[in-house]
């Protein structure tokens, strides 16, 4: 132990460290995994302190920790345990007035202020290792792509492993309520959540709220009893984007234009308000070019959702998406202009986006909400075996050396990346637990 005010980085006296580094989610984690010197433990009213069990960490209203176990002197307590910065953030938070804290048996902070509690107090200010908080202090204010970036490779593969099924799991979590919103909205259609979510996944990041709003204007059962008429399902869709409107020279967006009045006043179709946009992208990706291509789908496609569930591989559904666009496209990006011929088939990547990003979320959905374990255990397995993604984030963590072998992997990259390191959430981290105990 060190003397007391002495500063030092890997010793247990921290005191000097300022609230701005100390915080109460710092605190709870500390206290959540014992990261303190337990040696001669007392009250700060000097009674000898033992920790029999620190509880389990409360998320919801109330103590932060419940059912913990301690024992005072040679009396042994069983109850809850509050944390704080300051011992008078008890009266400051009104817990006096709240019966939920009437349990309290331990009140744990970094400073004690000399505030009367009426649960015995722990000071930890001069127990915590100096080394945590600067480790801690460097990722707060860490401007880098992640805030471990300098330390990420370091951790263990084990860790890593463990983490990233964690990532994963909460990652289609996350999807699966999306599904089950989707569901209460369609009198829980599965074949029709499979196609808005797919619609919405031929838009792109661009045009994926336009695309969703095409699909939810259409739905599958007026799309299926034109699906022998590729020209129809092309007027559908590219008419409801608002598409086919003004004047046209060319023969085929005439035709376009007719079927789609006739199908428009049938169906007593609403063309969507959203606009479908071209700007700053490649023609590949143009709506129009989508559009065709997902209207070829929705041609060479019966029950989808229904055959995706009874596929035993990944090469199978990767066959039913190898679509072209109907012959037209091949010399066209947009009406009225030629273009070099070339075929607009849905590219390999295209293809895996699709199967990572909506045919597996879905597929987990089905089984979560069904209880079937066998849907989830598939596509996770899928992910497992179809190519990791190449974008900024797999590739900002490929430069950290940690490099994504799967789809699997760069899903779970991309759930660490938005949901724990955009937020600095490193106290509830894996990687952040590991590095911050060295």
């Amino acid at each position: 132990m060190t003397t007391p005010g002495k500063k030092t980085l890997s010793g247990f006296n921290s005191s000097f460290y300022s609230a701005e580094v100390i915080t109460e989610r710092l605190l709870q984690f500390i206290w959540q995994f014992q990261y303190f010197n337990q040696n001669e433990l007392a009250t700060t009213q000097g009674e000898p302190l033992q920790i029999l069990h620190p509880g389990n960490h409360n998320l919801n209203q109330g103590p932060d920790f419940q059912n913990a176990k301690i024992k005072i002197q040679n009396t042994t307590w069983a109850g809850n345990i509050e944390v704080h910065l300051k011992t008078s953030d008890w009266n400051r938070h009104r817990h006096s007035a709240d019966k939920n804290y009437d349990t309290v048996i331990l009140h744990v902070v970094w400073e004690n202020d000399r505030s009367e509690t009426p649960a015995p107090v722990l000071e930890l200010k001069t127990r915590v290792p100096g080394l945590l908080l600067k480790r801690y202090e460097e990722l707060m204010k860490s401007a880098a792509f992640i805030p471990c970036e300098k330390s990420i490779s370091s951790v263990k593969d084990i860790i890593w492993k463990t983490w990233k099924e964690r990532l994963l799991a909460e990652r289609l979590m996350r999807k699966t309520k999306t599904v089950e919103k989707y569901l209460s909205e369609n009198n829980h259609h599965w074949e029709e959540t499979l196609w808005w979510m797919l619609a919405k996944n031929f838009g792109i990041k661009v045009n994926t709220d336009a695309f969703g709003a095409i699909a939810r204007s259409v739905p599958v059962n007026i799309l299926s009893k034109h699906k022998n008429q590729i020209h129809q399902l092309e007027a559908l869709l590219l008419g409801q984007a608002r598409l086919l409107e003004g004047k046209f020279s060319d023969a085929y967006a005439k035709l376009l234009q007719k079927e789609y009045r006739f199908l428009k006043e049938k169906y007593r179709l609403q063309p969507i308000h959203q606009p479908v946009l071209f700007l700053r992208m490649r023609p590949g990706h143009f709506p129009t070019v989508r559009l065709a291509q997902l209207a070829m789908l929705v041609s060479r496609s019966t029950h989808l959702f229904s055959k995706i569930k009874e596929a035993t591989t990944a090469e199978e559904v990767v066959e039913w998406f190898d679509i072209t666009a109907s012959k037209y496209w091949h010399c066209h990006y947009r009406f009225d202009e030629t273009s070099p011929p070339k075929k607009k088939k849905l590219g390999k990547t295209m293809i895996d986006n699709i199967i990572i990003n909506t045919i597996c979320p879905v597929l987990f959905a089905y089984g979560q909400y069904h209880g079937e374990q066998s849907c989830k255990d598939k596509a996770i397995g899928w992910l497992q075996k179809i190519k990791a993604e190449n974008n900024a984030i797999t590739r900002g963590f490929l430069n950290a050396g940690m490099k994504s072998k799967n789809a699997f992997d760069s899903q779970a990259m991309i759930e660490l990346k938005n949901e724990y390191c955009n937020n600095k959430k490193c106290l509830s981290c894996g990687v952040g637990n590991a590095i911050l105990k060295g």
